[in-house]
């Protein structure tokens, strides 16, 4: 048997191997406690997944340039700076904002331009948010802005996001929450541009505090990568999405029964439980029924890595278009940007999807490419710089263009509301109203078909020859 001395040494080395182990069990809590992520205030306006409002009104907002002649026929939507602008005069305790474009205050223009002007306004009125004790909360990846240095001079809370240490991206959002009961969602960034010289779309939702707390979860992920360069691994219980794809929000959109989720991209950025945005867009397309309308700024299924140039072929939106097309009969339409930044291969594409409906019957797919022509230095003027899709029954609002590079290594939110079943019949919806603006774009002199065989008249030099035809259908027989 062992004696008393032999036995001291035996407790002592079990003694020290508890205490390691409960050292060890106590870092690792530690590592996982300062991994996760702590969200600032989410009880301070009382609002909770219990009591938040689902009963909504929605207005659709549009900028269209004063030099872009476009019939309304009768329907006139709300300006985006009118939107903008009401947002902030509700405004009682925050405005949380991204954006990835930072120029509203522009002094590279005469003061006295009034494309100028709408800009400068909005700036000067959130510069003067915290006089009015609401709390200005803004994530950007952007370094050297100072724009956003001002503000944060003038009590804005700035919070920078290491794009390029995640995906050697940017941050491509652009949305607003007012008091976690109002949002704004679409294609203007915080650019005089957006609220003058390009044309955009977006929405703006009010009293949707449910849709907006699942929103200030996207935006608190943003908030808590600040200074960081890397993914935690374990997240907070209150970043993860409360709606999605398979589970979407139930509401009321101006007394009329819809569902609603938000996306988000990339993929490093979708939180548990979160629909990628590829992912949506699927959904929506799959779920079409006659139609399916796209207007984009660009479209090129194309990856580029930066780092290696490495280019591939990225399947995931070309190929569901082609099976809606084929496989479904489904009518679609693609309305592109033509500009200074239009990639050559965009053309090749667009020749490749229209050649589908070679000698198919039951098949429709069309293909336009939008542009304002006067000769200009600025080559934003007039740039269609939408980011939609409206179907039958759905409608995705977006944050990218349908490039593959933007999707993989960009962060953006996308939004999907789609109608429920005899929702359509009871009168004007916000799908209607998308639809109607696409419409109106779509049979517009600014958009031109692409012709393959067919060589573009000297005329229209800018357009790029071989590609180009002038001479526009007649689209008044045309229906979804």
């Amino acid at each position: 048997m062992a004696g008393p001395s032999t036995q001291e040494p035996v407790k002592t080395q079990q003694k020290c191997i508890a205490i390691f182990a409960l050292l060890c069990c106590f870092a690792v809590l530690l590592v996982l406690i300062f991994s996760s992520v702590d969200v600032w205030g989410d009880d301070e306006d009382g609002i909770t997944e219990e009591n938040c409002s689902r009963d909504c009104r929605i207005v659709l907002v549009e900028n269209i340039p004063d030099d872009l002649s476009l019939h309304l026929h009768g329907r006139s939507h709300l300006p985006l700076s009118v939107g903008f602008h009401a947002l902030l005069e509700r405004a009682q305790h925050s405005v949380e904002m991204v954006s990835s474009v930072w120029d509203l205050n522009s002094w590279e223009m005469d003061p006295v331009v009034s494309a100028a002007q709408q800009g400068r306004l909005l700036f000067h009125r959130l510069l003067g948010l915290n006089s009015r004790g609401v709390r200005l909360k803004i994530a950007s990846s952007l370094t050297n802005s100072s724009e956003l240095e001002a503000l944060a001079a003038h009590h804005a809370d700035v919070r920078f996001v290491n794009m390029t240490a995640f995906t050697r991206g940017g941050l491509h959002s652009s949305f607003w929450i007012v008091d976690r009961k109002h949002i704004y969602m679409g294609s203007a960034d915080m650019d005089w541009r957006s609220l003058s010289k390009r044309k955009e779309l977006g929405v703006v939702v009010y009293n949707c505090s449910c849709l907006a707390l699942d929103l200030h979860r996207v935006f608190s992920f943003y908030w808590q990568l600040h200074d960081r360069d890397y993914i935690p691994s374990i997240w907070s219980k209150r970043v993860t999405a409360l709606y999605g794809k398979h589970d979407a929000l139930e509401l009321q959109l101006n007394a009329t029964p819809a569902t609603a989720y938000l996306s988000t991209s990339p993929e490093l950025f979708c939180a548990k439980d979160r629909t990628r945005d590829v992912d949506a867009i699927y959904q929506v397309i799959q779920s079409a029924k006659t139609f399916v309308f796209i207007s984009v700024t660009d479209y090129l299924p194309l990856v580029k890595r930066s780092v290696r140039g490495v280019t591939r072929y990225w399947s995931s939106i070309d190929e569901v278009i082609r099976e809606a097309v084929v496989l479904r009969g489904v009518r679609v339409r693609l309305l592109i940007s033509f500009w200074k930044k239009t990639h050559p291969l965009t053309f090749n594409f667009a020749t490749s999807l229209k050649s589908l409906c070679l000698q198919l019957h039951n098949c429709s797919l069309d293909v336009r490419f939008f542009s304002h022509k006067e000769p200009t230095d600025d080559f934003q003027l007039g740039l269609n710089h939408n980011k939609y899709m409206v179907t039958d029954n759905a409608v995705y609002l977006g944050n990218h263009d349908w490039v593959g590079s933007d999707f993989v290594m960009n962060a953006g939110v996308g939004l999907v509301i789609k109608m429920k079943a005899g929702a359509l019949d009871s009168g004007a919806t916000v799908l209607q109203h998308i639809k109607a603006a696409f419409e109106r774009d779509w049979r517009s002199r600014y958009a031109k078909s692409l012709q393959g065989s067919k060589v573009g008249k000297s005329r229209h030099s800018q357009w790029p020859k071989t590609h180009w035809d002038t001479k526009q259908e007649n689209d008044e027989t045309e229906r979804p």
